[in-house]
């Protein structure tokens, strides 16, 4: 527990380290955005690049424009796992998994995700024993609040707080409202790179003892243009869930997101487990729009 804590702690530091040494560096010539709200939305000529926190695991740090909404999420994911429960196949399916934003202010906006339909099916390698369930995920919302970066300079930062709304069954959902806060850090690299640094701290229900637990993420996602309206992803992720019952969990994450016309966006990516803890592999697509 203490080396996770110390590892997400020095990763967190690390991230608002770098972002604060660096945000004297902004661009000083961005346009004055502050009376844009969402009853007063912005120009579409000062509107920012399009961002999306998809592919992979990681978020930006960059809202949605005042006055302007978004949708992104996965189209499907399918997971395979044959190695986090001894003598188990587990297969699921989430289909259709829509993030809905609305820019609320030039530095905040507001999100609200659920999955349509979970389906997750379990086998008993010795006796062939069968047990399934399926239905409508838990509901997600979030405050994006952009620190600094969302309209220019080397680096970006944001605070995200979440929360999780018990809306899934029991054996989709655990049935218990959690929340937690992300902090993502985007910083420009030489030769068309950009890294992404995040820790996230979650407040979880316990999945066996009673009462709940702080559980701790941190990843480091490069990404660059590969060719026009292409970006290449590749992340490497962990989690530490500081519970006896659970074991830290690490993969490596791969993707390509294409943008064949403005605000339009369409990707696919796979997530390989590199302990026996985690999922072996998830595979998914994805679409994001912006309006």
């Amino acid at each position: 527990m203490f080396r996770a804590c110390v590892r997400c702690a020095a990763s967190s530091a690390l991230a608002l380290g770098l972002g604060l040494g660096a945000a004297q560096a902004q661009d000083k010539s961005s346009p004055d955005k502050s009376q844009y709200t969402l009853f007063n939305p912005t120009p579409t000529d000062q509107m920012r690049p399009f961002n999306t926190d998809r592919p992979t695991k990681s978020n930006v740090p960059y809202t949605v424009d005042a006055g302007h909404f978004q949708y992104e999420g996965d189209i499907f994911i399918y997971s395979f796992d044959n190695t986090t429960t001894p003598g188990t196949d587990n297969t699921s399916w989430v289909l259709f998994n829509p993030t809905f934003k609305a820019g609320l202010t030039n530095w905040a906006d507001l999100e609200v995700n659920f999955s349509a339909q979970n389906i997750v099916r379990s086998v008993t390698r010795n006796t062939g024993a069968v047990t399934s369930s399926n239905g409508f995920g838990d509901t997600f919302t979030r405050l994006k609040m952009n620190l600094w970066g969302n309209d220019g300079g080397t680096t970006a930062f944001a605070l995200i707080p979440y929360g999780k709304w018990p809306t899934a069954p029991i054996g989709v959902g655990n049935g218990y409202a959690e929340g937690g806060l992300i902090a993502p850090l985007a910083i420009s690299l030489p030769y068309g790179f950009t890294t992404i640094l995040m820790g996230e701290l979650d407040y979880l229900k316990n999945p066996v003892s009673p009462g709940y637990r702080a559980n701790f993420q941190s990843l480091v996602n490069l990404n660059r243009s590969v060719v026009e309206n292409v970006t290449a992803y590749a992340e490497i992720y962990a989690n530490w869930p500081n519970s006896p019952d659970l074991k830290n969990t690490y993969t490596l994450d791969f993707a390509l997101a294409w943008v064949p016309r403005p605000n339009f966006q369409l990707d696919v990516g796979i997530n390989i487990g590199l302990v026996p803890e985690a999922i072996p592999y998830q595979i998914y697509m994805g679409v994001a729009q912006r309006f």
